[in-house]
């Protein structure tokens, strides 16, 4: 999940900023991060961008089988040499935001993925919407990420922070903050606060709605606007008639809508077909 220690195996190994990297040295932020995540010797645990390998380290040991996902090269050998002898160790090559996560269950077996990763801030959003695509196949999620990320992740109606992003992940997920990371703890020192936060699919989604892809179309462009009223942002797609069957008030702002709200409005504008705003 985290990265390693600048001194771990990896030797001289410099964190590269294109990759975002930032090596986590503090034991005990290392430790919570394991509690927080609870290994079983059952699991099949997939972590994304295990760096120079602290926390893999303390997870191998105790799963059935642990898959990592890596794309900078010039790590790979470093993990090969340092996890040679545990057979139930594998490595994928390859850029977490294009990697068909169903090749590990293909691979390994097991009836369900439990992903873990220190997302890198530049991509954490589109990797996350990427992960969510395999909801279906994962049974929960642990990630170290901006602070300013988990907020929204976690935000509610009306608060600043709720958005496109908060809305999404909680159709598909329950979230649930679990505790914060300072910059001290990593090397470099990152320029932001760090949290840790727990995704868990729903098995039977929050809402329902006739397409989650239209759902979130709706959403994204509402808050490509989200300065302006509902009857504004969203006059490409709904009149205020479809917003008051909707039990939308026009006047509002795009954050002031709950994501039952969109996701009848969603269905609502499907219902009356193109053309018909």
């Amino acid at each position: 999940m985290a990265k390693g220690k600048r001194n771990s195996f990896g030797g001289g190994h410099q964190p590269r900023k294109r990759f975002g990297q930032n090596f986590l040295h503090d034991p005990h932020v290392i430790d919570n991060i394991v509690r927080a995540i609870n290994p079983q010797n059952t699991d099949t645990l997939v972590e994304i961008g295990p760096g120079l390998g602290a926390i893999t380290e303390q997870l191998v040991d105790q799963v059935r089988k642990m898959a990592v996902v890596e794309l900078d090269r010039d790590l790979i050998p470093h993990l090969r040499i340092s996890f040679a002898t545990r057979k139930n160790f594998h490595i994928y090559e390859g850029d977490a935001l294009k990697f068909d996560f169903t090749r590990i269950l293909a691979d390994l077996g097991g009836d369900k993925l439990r992903v873990v990763g220190n997302l890198p801030y530049n991509i954490s959003t589109p990797l996350m919407f990427h992960l969510l695509g395999y909801n279906n196949l994962i049974s929960d999620m642990h990630f170290m990420l901006q602070k300013e990320v988990v907020d929204r992740l976690a935000a509610g109606v009306g608060d600043s922070a709720y958005g496109r992003l908060g809305i999404m992940v909680q159709y598909y997920c329950q979230v649930e903050p679990l505790f914060l990371v300072p910059p001290t703890a990593f090397d470099p020192p990152p320029k932001v606060e760090s949290a840790i936060v727990r995704l868990v699919p729903h098995v039977i989604p929050p809402v329902t709605t006739q397409s989650p892809r239209e759902l979130g179309k709706l959403v994204t462009t509402a808050f490509n606007q989200r300065r302006k009223t509902v009857r504004n942002a969203l006059k490409s797609v709904a009149d205020d008639r479809l917003l008051e069957q909707a039990g939308i008030n026009p006047e509002l702002r795009p954050e002031d809508l709950s994501l039952a709200q969109y996701a009848r409005l969603t269905d609502l504008v499907l219902a009356a077909g193109p053309g018909a705003e």
